[in-house]
């Protein structure tokens, strides 16, 4: 996903996109550690997907704070 399609996003669905995304990391991991991952770059994928979403919602949280 794309950053500007995160922004398109709210705050609410990013959310629950990172609950997800937090998920899917750890299944990865686990096949990770059990040699049944099959495309070792999802995971990499997954991680900064989940670091793109993090630093929009800090964006989000900067701006409202200095509008206030």
């Amino acid at each position: 996903m794309m950053a500007s399609e995160i922004r398109e996003l709210s705050s609410e669905e990013i959310r629950e996109k990172l609950v997800e995304l937090t998920e899917e990391v750890f299944n990865l991991r686990f096949q990770h550690a059990t040699d049944q991952l099959e495309n070792p770059m999802r995971l990499r994928h997954i991680r900064r997907e989940i670091a793109r979403m993090k630093t929009i919602m800090r964006g989000r949280q900067l701006a409202s704070s200095r509008e206030a």
